[in-house]
C-alpha cells in the first residue's frame, strides 16, 4: 500500500462512512484496495464474493497475494456451467484459497418457488432473487464488508460505480472499478492463470445456463446475460444485502 494511503487509512476511524473510504481509495491499486479493507474490517468480517466466472481469476488473484484465507463467496446456484464448477475448483488449488464457501438456494424455496426449474424462464428476477440475492443475503450475515470484482468498463449500471460503497449496512469494495481489459488481461498473464473454459466457446460473460449465450463481435462484455429479457443485473448489486 502506498505511504499516503496507509497515512489515511491509519487515522480513520474503524469503519469509517464509505463516501470518505471512496475519497481515499479512489486512485488505489486493486491490491491497495483490498488490503485497506482487510485492514479496516479484519479478516473474519470480510469476504469476498466470486461468480468464477470470465474475469475471476485477475481479482482472486489479486486477493490471494494479499491474503488468500479471505473467505470467498460461491453462488452455486443450481443452474451454472459445470465448466464453471470445475474452474472454481481449479482456482481454489492454484491460488492456495483456504475458505472458499459455496452457498447454495434454500432446498425449500426451491421447493415451493421454483418446482418444475422453470420460474427462470416465467420469471428470471423472482429466479435470481431465490437463487443468488437470498442466499448472498445468508452467507454476508457474518460480514461488515464484502470485495466483487464489478469494473466501470462493463458498461451499463458498472458504468460509474465507485471504488468503495454502501451497501445496506455493510460496506462494498470495488477495487477493480478503474481497471482496464489491458490491465486485467496482465494480471492473467503475469500470474499465469488459466481462462475460463466458456472464454474459447464465445462466451465472455458466464452465469447460469438457461440465461447465458456467446457474445456477437463488438457487443459489450456482458450482452449474452438474459439476452432478450430487458434484464442486465442478477440482482446482488442492486439489491441491498442489509
Amino acid at each position: 500500500m502506498s505511504a499516503i494511503v496507509q497515512q489515511e487509512i491509519s487515522a480513520a476511524p474503524a469503519l469509517p462512512p464509505a463516501a470518505a473510504l471512496d475519497e481515499v481509495l479512489r486512485h488505489a491499486s486493486p491490491a491497495e484496495v483490498i488490503a485497506a479493507a482487510l485492514k479496516i474490517v479484519g479478516r473474519a468480517h470480510l469476504a469476498l464474493v466470486s461468480s468464477f466466472g470470465t474475469e475471476s481469476a485477475a481479482l482472486l488473484k489479486v486477493m490471494a497475494d494479499v491474503d488468500p484465507a479471505i473467505p470467498v463467496v460461491f453462488l452455486d446456484a443450481g443452474w451454472l456451467f459445470q465448466e464453471t464448477l470445475d474452474y472454481r475448483d481449479t482456482l481454489t488449488r492454484q491460488l492456495g484459497l483456504t475458505d472458499v464457501r459455496s452457498i447454495k438456494p434454500l432446498e425449500e424455496t426451491l421447493s415451493r418457488e421454483d418446482p418444475d426449474k422453470e420460474l427462470w424462464f416465467s420469471d428470471p428476477d423472482a429466479c435470481c432473487r431465490i437463487r443468488k440475492v437470498e442466499p448472498l443475503a445468508r452467507a454476508l450475515k457474518p460480514f461488515a464488508a464484502w470485495i466483487n470484482g464489478r469494473k466501470r468498463f462493463q458498461g451499463g449500471a458498472r458504468s460509474d460505480i465507485p471504488v468503495v460503497e454502501q451497501d445496506g449496512a455493510r460496506l462494498k469494495f470495488n477495487p477493480f472499478a478503474n481497471v482496464s481489459p489491458e490491465e486485467i488481461e496482465a494480471i492473467y498473464r503475469l500470474g499465469n492463470l488459466p481462462p475460463h473454459p466458456l472464454v474459447a466457446k464465445g462466451f465472455l460473460s458466464v452465469g447460469c445456463m438457461p440465461c447465458t449465450s456467446r457474445s456477437e463481435a463488438g457487443e459489450d462484455s456482458r450482452a449474452g446475460r438474459w439476452r432478450g429479457k430487458g434484464k442486465t443485473e442478477c440482482g446482488i448489486h442492486t439489491t441491498p444485502t442489509s
